[in-house]
């Protein structure tokens, strides 16, 4: 078995200040914890941005470039993943579903991905989910889809393709046929949310057989599911993802101080399992990313 790399989500687009008070909301404190993820063992780190004076989900260019100079001004290897994934939600209208209700976030595609053209990440992420997530839909088309990763190429951005269930995979797998994305690709299954990929074993084995050959993938469970998934991820092959997007507490009751504390506790049961973790550098290697 490779090392295995393991992916530190800091902040996300759904936790809230409210849920707890440990969340990272600046630049300056995305960055400080992305920083000390990396010291706990985190090869990459995944990065959202809020609005610092509302702590709401962001997707100000400037907001990204500062968080990234943070983090590029201290620790050059770490690999940064920056999302694309706010702009694809849906809440129809009570008088008239064609109508977008309070909540709704649309964008048009490359709005999406402007930051991704501007500051060149070593990767971003790709949704390919049109679903049901609570009151709201997720919206991602074939179309939309198609022009974001078009984009993402262009600028010579690896893509994180994520994965929310089986139909996703079909998706990335028709734009890998056409050339779109480049295969055997790198994916990453979510499992845990409402309405998509539950978390166990059987689903990462299912999902897993549905890969191309040499597809380098990893699983994350949301919330109570975080733990157990490093477990089953390692244990079929795959790569690992925690952090306070994916869930807020170190174990039941008791709420993470840091990333840097979730980032730990899966680095153990990784190599409690018999694995090793995978540096920045050694990543870079296995991805053909720039040093």
């Amino acid at each position: 078995m490779t090392k295995t790399l393991l992916t530190c989500a800091v902040t996300g687009n759904l936790t809230t200040p409210e849920q707890t008070p440990h969340l990272p909301i600046t630049p300056a404190q995305i960055a400080d914890e992305c920083l000390a993820a990396a010291e706990a063992g985190a090869a990459a780190v995944h990065i959202h941005v809020r609005d610092p004076a509302t702590g709401r989900p962001s997707m100000d260019v400037e907001l990204y470039r500062d968080v990234v100079d943070r983090i590029r001004a201290k620790n050059r290897e770490v690999i940064i993943n920056l999302t694309t994934g706010p702009g694809g939600r849906f809440v129809p209208g009570d008088a008239d579903p064609k109508v977008a209700g309070p909540g709704t976030t649309l964008l048009p595609p490359l709005e999406r991905v402007r930051h991704i053209e501007l500051i060149r990440p070593d990767v971003c992420s790709l949704d390919l989910n049109t679903m049901n997530s609570g009151a709201q839909v997720v919206i991602n088309t074939p179309r939309n889809v198609r022009l974001m990763a078009q984009a993402m190429r262009k600028a010579g951005v690896l893509p994180e393709l994520e994965i929310f269930d089986s139909g996703d995979i079909h998706l990335a797998l028709d734009l890998i046929k056409d050339g779109t994305l480049a295969g055997p690709g790198l994916w990453t299954f979510v499992t845990g949310v409402k309405y998509g990929f539950s978390a166990g074993a059987d689903t990462l084995a299912y999902a897993r057989g549905l890969l191309p050959p040499g597809a380098i993938w990893s699983a994350f469970g949301i919330g109570r599911h975080e733990f157990p998934m490093v477990a089953q991820a390692w244990l079929l092959g795959g790569h690992v993802r925690v952090g306070l997007e994916d869930n807020i507490y170190l174990e039941k009751g008791v709420l993470a101080k840091s990333n840097a504390e979730l980032v730990s506790k899966a680095a153990r049961i990784v190599r409690d399992l018999g694995g090793e973790l995978a540096s920045s550098r050694e990543v870079r290697a296995m991805l053909q990313l720039q040093a």
